[in-house]
């Protein structure tokens, strides 16, 4: 893409006959000096005290320092690679006060802040200590990929500055919060929230980054998120502009007084595609982009609305906020009113298909006490129990729903769900009963959600609550039974029962050139979508992110290669992709995207396979960690021998079955095999590798590279050293 075709985007910013805004730039200039100068004096300070071959990077993190490498390709890793780099940028800060070198003003302050910033974390120091979070790493990027790409995360807001009130404050990012969207803070707002004690960090998606000059860590975010997501490569800097104005929805909200400094950060958003709202008087403006609004009760519907955020505003009678930003919410024993579940009581949940005449739409009847009824640290059991009518509604989707129920109460604040069926595990903290919670309105989300969110398969629904022990047992049998029933039908959809296979290309908004194929026995790479999920979704929306695929005109039955699979593919990832096989690694693997929950590279010395994943930010025997390699594989591109998978997919007996199955993982996290349980030692057993098989794979208790692993290999006899060659 070229210069002046990106310029398009800021076409009409000025019109020919209005006055420029002289003073506005003026005062990004002023700014851009400052700036620049700040980071030469700190830089030129750090190399004389290290020396120009001293290291510099962010922690965990395969995207050097992301700004520069992103916008201009440079891969730095030394000190004495930036000061080179620093004076280009304060080259291009030019006298002429135009919109044009204003935006250029902002580049040159978005160097000099990365520059900044990155020389706190020298040495591997840790500049930040809870609850500032400074730099974003790589895993917290990936950890929302899924809910960036298919806009559950609506758009990101940049708040700077300091509000009119702390109550003021607070409201404001409440309101943020209920609608989704994922926050950066910096500077004196951080405290305002902190006093009316705010919910903030990296479980409520709003990150407190730090004081000012750590605004450039919600830019690096942005901007690594085109990278991982959207397949741009580094240096390319006109298409990650592009980029980040039609796909990462962000803005940049300051309140408060704005000194010169802040106004050339502001061009550095605008430079990159955000529009930049003030709570102040703005003496000039600039339509769009740099513009005023003082009204605190209107100001983030007018955020949203300037940077073309629309929601469907869903109006759920609870006393407590609903909203994705609640999703990662923990409740500890502290803070805890009630508990269910989890072992410490029977409780289960169930999702029926219901004729017309066996539901009465909205009811939510509650059996057994409610919380009223119990004190502070009770133990409930709970039964709940959803009934669901709709002309399109299939007994294969009650599964698919009733794994909703555990994002949907998690969506409440002060609402706590793990696990599903019957070992699912609820707390309700002390502040949502406070509020008025009740366990009736765990009825009044779910109806409200299953209806917003399924519009087309749900026309009717009921919530039955139990929390009386002989009726939650009655239940608990029921449930059971129909828990039967559905693990006996999905264990005879294999890949070859069935005749078509499903894409899902949720991520393309953010990797374009990249589609998931999910088959009944391999999960999407996300582990979010399965063939049911995708099944569902398609009868949900057509013209959704789901398709069938015809198995058509078979190529290799063996590596899993279709025709008709090969020509969605080529078509849906532009062109990109010829053709793909789903049983293997080597041979044309199925790209990957970045929400992945976990990454699968060769290990040519054990002439096997290693599986990483996003909650291990440790070394592998791969030589790079998941960031990195989460780097090289994701974006859409094919590369043989890597490939990201759901961790369910290990579980399959399609698990690549070409290139010889689940024999051939060597090393993975103990927290998978953890994770995987029970069910890994059945699989291998059934695959006739023994159920010893697992205490066969290597993990980081034994070693964490190849020359380390061999011995344990040599010794437990693993099947892969006695397998054909993998290369």
């Amino acid at each position: 893409m070229s210069k002046t075709a990106f310029d398009e985007i800021y076409a009409g910013a000025i019109p020919d006959d209005a006055k420029a805004p002289n003073k506005l730039f003026q005062r990004a200039y002023n700014g851009a000096i400052t700036a620049t100068s700040y980071a030469e004096i700190l830089l030129s300070q750090a190399i004389r005290k290290y020396g120009p071959d001293q290291p510099v990077s962010y922690p965990d993190t395969a995207y050097y320092l992301p700004v520069i490498s992103c916008l201009s390709g440079e891969k730095v890793t030394k000190l004495g690679e930036l000061p080179p780099i620093l004076n280009r940028m304060r080259g291009q800060i030019k006298e002429e006060l135009t919109f044009e070198n204003a935006r250029l003003y902002g580049e040159s302050t978005a160097y000099a802040a990365e520059i900044i910033e990155v020389l706190r974390y020298i040495n591997g120091a840790q500049p930040h200590v809870q609850p500032w979070t400074g730099y974003l790493t790589d895993p917290i990027l990936r950890k929302f990929g899924i809910q960036l790409v298919d806009w559950t995360i609506p758009g990101q807001a940049v708040i700077v500055g300091k509000a009119k009130t702390s109550e003021a404050a607070a409201k404001i990012v409440q309101e943020l919060q209920a609608k989704g969207m994922m926050i950066f803070l910096v500077n004196e707002v951080i405290e305002q929230l902190l006093e009316q004690n705010m919910k903030l960090g990296v479980d409520y998606i709003a990150f407190p980054l730090g004081n000012f000059t750590q605004v450039i860590h919600a830019v690096n975010y942005a901007l690594r998120a085109g990278m991982a997501f959207g397949g741009i490569q580094p240096g390319l800097r006109e298409e990650h502009r592009d980029y980040q104005h039609r796909r990462v929805r962000a803005f940049v909200l300051h309140l408060g007084e704005i000194d010169d400094v802040q106004v050339a950060a502001h061009f550095a958003a605008i430079f990159i595609g955000f529009p930049v709202i003030c709570d102040t008087e703005l003496e000039e403006e600039i339509a769009d982009w740099y513009v005023s609004h003082t009204d605190y009760n209107t100001i983030v519907k007018y955020c949203m609305e300037l940077r073309g955020i629309k929601l469907k505003i869903l109006d759920i009678p609870v006393p407590i906020t609903i909203g994705p930003a609640f999703e990662g919410e923990t409740i500890r024993k502290g803070d805890m009113y009630l508990e269910i579940g989890g072992g410490r009581t029977t409780a289960f949940e169930l999702v029926q298909m219901v004729n017309e005449d066996e539901i009465e739409d909205g009811k939510i009847t509650v059996i057994g006490p409610e919380i009223d009824d119990i004190k502070e640290g009770d133990k409930l059991p709970l039964g709940i129990m959803v009934k669901i009518y709709g002309r399109k509604m299939q007994e294969d989707f009650e599964g698919v729903l009733e794994r909703r129920i555990h994002y949907f109460i998690n969506y409440g604040e002060g609402l706590w769900h793990v696990a599903q069926r019957d070992i699912c595990w609820l707390r309700v903290s002390k502040e949502a009963v406070a509020k008025g919670f009740k366990i009736k309105h765990y009825g009044e989300i779910l109806i409200a959600k299953f209806k917003d969110e399924f519009p087309a398969i749900v026309d009717r629904v009921e919530v039955t609550l139990i929390t009386e022990q002989a009726k939650v047992e009655e239940g608990l049998k029921v449930a059971r039974e129909r828990y039967a029933f559905r693990d006996a039908r999905l264990k005879g959809l294999t890949d070859e029962a069935v005749e078509e296979l499903y894409s899902c290309i949720l991520c393309q908004s953010f990797a374009p050139n990249h589609v998931c194929v999910v088959s009944p026995e391999r999960v999407g790479l996300c582990g979010a979508v399965s063939w049911l999920d995708a099944k569902a979704s398609f009868e949900i929306d057509p013209n959704g992110p789901n398709r069938p695929i015809k198995k058509e005109g078979v190529i290799d039955a063996e590596k899993g290669m279709w025709q008709s699979v090969n020509e969605y593919v080529y078509t849906t990832t532009n062109r990109s992709v010829e053709e793909v096989n789903l049983y293997t690694l080597m041979d044309k693997p199925m790209t990957s995207c970045g929400c992945f929950e976990a990454i699968l590279a060769i290990v040519p010395e054990a002439n096997g396979l290693m599986i990483t994943t996003r909650e291990h930010s440790g070394d592998t025997p791969s030589g790079m960690t998941f960031s990195s390699l989460a780097g090289s594989v994701g974006g859409g591109v094919q590369a043989p021998g890597f490939m990201g998978i759901g961790r369910s997919y290990l579980l399959s007996k399609k698990f690549l079955v070409a290139d010889g199955g689940l024999g051939r993982i060597v090393w993975m996290p103990k927290e998978l095999k953890d994770y995987l349980g029970e069910a890994f030692r059945e699989r291998a057993e059934e695959a006739g590798l023994g159920a010893d098989f697992v205490d066969k794979i290597a993990d980081e208790t034994v070693g964490t590279t190849s020359d380390e692993i061999m011995p344990f290999l040599e010794e437990k006899s693993h099947p892969a050293l006695t397998m054909d060659p993998l290369m």
